[in-house]
């Protein structure tokens, strides 16, 4: 199979809209996958003292050795033990799902996803020449559910690899135990990886943490677990990921680092460091603040007759349906144009998001999100 030319590659849609509305000081912005929290004090001050002290020179491909160490130490509190020799240090979670695509994926082999999904993860393997195939779940009141049936139908020995993003952006979707345990075992059965994007796993609202394929897996589990330091940690702009896999693969990751990027820049991973060593307080204080918003973005949500909504089980969005309203990427435009209102249209994250919009409710002020939907309202009637 042809690999997928940049000419080929669709823009961002999320992107198309934003650029109509940068610049308005008038339009309420919820399209990015962002809070409007800066990094904490710590985290900053810790770059700074690295910068003033000189450490602005190359590091190895893998991360600093006290930076994977500490990324171990805080996945081994949430999941068991898991050793340093797992971890490898990438620039950004985006960066550690390409390398897991590099190192797994040739031209024509299929992989399976989960839909809908952020369209980094089914553009890096088409991008490699992978057929992608697309198993959507399935909307139900605004809740989407996984038919795990239909899954394991579609993941069989000529599936190289699945990904799964969970909890999911957009829809808030979250894996279950007993889900994971099936997919799990199935794949085994099958000689299928799973690359599992788990960046939300701590932004849970029914839980103190998503469940997680690290939880029931074997060290040497055809398995890669992709994190970031962007989502919990309030880092978007810092670049900075990491991915957990069997240590036998460690060598050939960092390979790939060297090929693409070389290194995470010393100064943001001594930034990386101060975040881990606040992650105990930090991360519970901001899931409650990103709690009260949810809950009150769905609440003033809820009052407005023509719209469809559930409250995520996880991640920064909420993703609603308004009655009537078919064409998401015409809607958003239409928001922004007339009632300065910034959403991110459901398309952008696939076909099977169409008719959607994603509102990201992450927000210092809750009393923004009510703003948002008095605009809304005016915008769709009531």
């Amino acid at each position: 199979m042809p690999r997928l030319t940049i000419d080929e590659l669709p823009a961002s849609r999320i992107r198309e809209v934003a650029n109509a509305g940068i610049g308005r000081d008038d339009v309420l912005a919820f399209w990015f996958g962002e809070g409007d929290e800066v990094t904490p004090d710590a985290v900053r001050g810790a770059a700074v003292r690295s910068l003033e002290q000189g450490e602005t020179f190359y590091a190895h491909n893998l991360g600093l050795a006290e930076l994977r160490e500490a990324i171990a130490g805080y996945m081994s509190e949430l999941h068991g033990r898991i050793g340093a020799q797992r971890i490898a240090v990438t620039s950004g979670g985006v960066s550690a799902l390409m390398i897991a695509m590099q190192l797994l994926v040739d031209p024509g082999d299929e992989v399976a996803a989960v839909v809908p999904v952020w369209p980094n993860l089914t553009a890096q393997p088409a991008i490699l020449g992978a057929r992608v195939r697309r198993i959507a779940l399935q909307a139900q009141g605004g809740a989407w559910r996984l038919d795990l049936d239909r899954l394991l139908a579609a993941v069989t020995p000529h599936t190289r690899l699945l990904l799964v993003n969970a909890p999911n952006n957009p829809t808030g979707w979250m894996l279950t135990r007993e889900e994971q345990h099936a997919i799990l075992e199935h794949s085994r059965r099958t000689g299928t990886w799973v690359v599992a994007d788990e960046v939300y796993e701590q932004v849970a609202f029914e839980v103190p943490c998503a469940p997680s394929f690290l939880d029931i897996a074997a060290p040497d589990d055809r398995l890669i677990v992709v994190h970031s330091f962007s989502k919990s940690f309030l880092m978007t702009g810092w670049r900075l990921g990491w991915l957990v896999a069997t240590p036998s693969l460690l060598d050939a990751v960092g390979k790939l680092i060297e090929f693409n990027t070389s290194c995470a820049p010393v100064f943001v991973q001594r930034g990386a460091l101060a975040a881990l060593h606040g992650a105990a307080l930090s991360v519970p204080a901001l899931v409650e603040r990103l709690r009260v918003c949810r809950d009150r973005l769905i609440s003033d949500l809820a009052r407005l007759r023509r719209v469809e909504v559930s409250p995520a089980r996880g991640g920064l969005y909420a993703f609603l349906r308004i009655d009537g309203e078919n064409d998401s990427m015409a809607l958003a435009q239409r928001l922004v144009r007339q009632v300065g209102l910034g959403l991110a249209p459901g398309v952008a994250f696939g076909p099977e998001g169409e008719g959607w919009l994603r509102w990201c409710f992450a927000s210092r002020d809750p009393e923004r999100l009510s703003r948002g939907v008095e605009r809304l309202a005016g915008a769709i009637g009531g």
